[in-house]
């Protein structure tokens, strides 16, 4: 009996989940149209005022000052803000609804080195998490496998679609890859001194990722009787059609990750996390590797550490010359909504607020290989693009009035902005 009653409170929260699916995409553009007389942050460190955006198709057709010609439905924009969409890496959006509930989470599989796991494949388009992303201005996102040694393949998606195949903008785009950590703490339940101690596994745990380099490699070059879908996966690392994603923190492992990738062929590396990083820029400089910072609100990870380091890192590594996105690792899903505001926190260290900007869309998009045709407003390029009624940087001012993608008019809202004005009008109604 307690079986299924557990088992109704499962297909229970399931329900819960899905009752409210994500609010409908929208049609694709019709006629041209226009932005006029707003403030265009072009995501590059330019600004333009008084601005004129045009764009038909799906596409930005015309960008300038209050001189450029206007085609039409005209949005006078006058007093707001104008951003290209703003863009989450490496994350598992879609993957996971609700921890509590297995069937909703398809973060992670079963295995140590599971490259050839595709996280496209098991995206949730109509998540509820995905589409609270919207109001803030988040409206590409970098879907990513977790766990393992090697956690899959991602792929990255707009987000206002029907399904997955909808949804991608570019398929299999890169693996990611955890690197050992030379240190660990201590486990005290264990009888363990508490605090850091080095990991005398780290040596066997970085050999065994090396020889499944090497073993991938080889497999590439030779013709194999039997299918091996993992190292089959590896292959676009070594051609340089997929970038190798290597999550490390340390001076040591992020200096062992790098050499390693570099010694094994692989040329597109790009750093995710680099906690110490500032110490190393001159060699990640070197070996041109972008860094996608972790999560900034955060604590000093020891003792020594400046007290301010995890608020400061984008800072410290834009001044030395890296290209530097903001990832937000250690954060939920639902907090990777607040990533324009973990870009405005940057503003509060000295970093210039168009530079900040950048590292949460110009940047990201180089970083991931969008940036063709995303991460700046530029003629050209995808309409995806948001206006806020003022800095959308800062969480009290960033109140959006309309947000494209790919020039579609898309909804606003959410499952938080019903249940909102649910119950204003319920307290409203109340003091009547």
């Amino acid at each position: 009996m307690k079986k299924i009653q557990n088992s109704l409170l499962a297909f229970a929260l399931i329900l819960s989940v899905f009752s409210f699916a994500q609010q409908t995409p929208a049609l694709p553009q019709s006629e041209p149209i226009t932005l006029q007389g707003g403030t265009a942050h072009i995501g590059n460190g330019t600004v333009i005022e008084n601005s004129v955006i045009v764009f038909e198709n799906g596409k930005i057709t015309a960008i300038g000052d209050a001189s450029t010609p206007t085609k039409g439905n005209l949005i006078n924009i006058q007093g707001k803000h104008v951003y290209p969409g703003m863009i989450a890496p490496a994350k598992s959006l879609g993957l996971i609804e609700i921890n509590a509930v297995r069937a909703t989470n398809d973060q992670d599989e079963l295995g140590n080195m599971i490259p050839n796991v595709r996280s496209l494949i098991a995206y949730n388009a109509e998540s509820k998490v995905v589409e609270s992303m919207r109001p803030n201005g988040v409206l590409i996102g970098q879907i990513t496998p977790q766990g393992g040694r090697i956690s899959g393949t991602s792929s990255i998606v707009q987000f206002d679609a029907w399904n997955w195949e909808d949804a991608a903008i570019k398929v299999d785009d890169g693996i990611h890859l955890n690197w050992p950590n030379s240190f660990r703490r201590g486990r005290w339940w264990e009888g363990e001194p508490r605090g850091w101690q080095p990991n005398k596994d780290y040596n066997k745990q970085r050999d065994e990722l090396i020889q499944f380099m090497v073993n991938s490699k080889a497999y590439g070059k030779s013709t194999p009787k039997a299918k091996n879908e993992s190292f089959e996966a590896m292959q676009g690392v070594f051609d340089g059609s997929k970038k190798v994603y290597i999550y490390a923190d340390g001076e040591k492992e992020i200096i062992d990750a790098v050499t390693t990738a570099k010694e094994s062929g692989i040329t597109n590396v790009v750093l995710v996390g680099g906690y110490e990083a500032y110490k190393i820029v001159p060699f990640l400089k070197k070996n041109n590797i972008p860094v996608l910072v972790q999560h900034t609100h955060n604590l000093p990870e020891r003792e020594d550490d400046d007290y301010d380091l995890p608020y400061k890192l984008p800072k410290l590594l834009v001044e030395g010359g890296l290209l530097v996105g903001l990832q937000n690792e250690g954060t939920s899903n639902f907090q990777t909504r607040n990533l324009p505001f973990y870009a405005g926190q940057v503003v509060g260290q000295g970093l210039d607020k168009e530079t900040a900007l950048q590292l949460v869309t110009g940047n990201t998009a180089k970083i991931l290989g969008i940036d063709a045709d995303y991460g700046t407003l530029e003629v050209g390029k995808s309409a995806t693009l948001f206006v806020s009624e003022g800095d959308a940087l800062d969480m009290r001012t960033n109140k959006l009035e309309h947000a494209f993608i790919d020039g579609r008019d898309i909804s606003l809202e959410t499952h938080q902005t019903e249940l909102w004005k649910r119950y204003m009008g319920k307290y409203n109604n109340s003091k009547k």
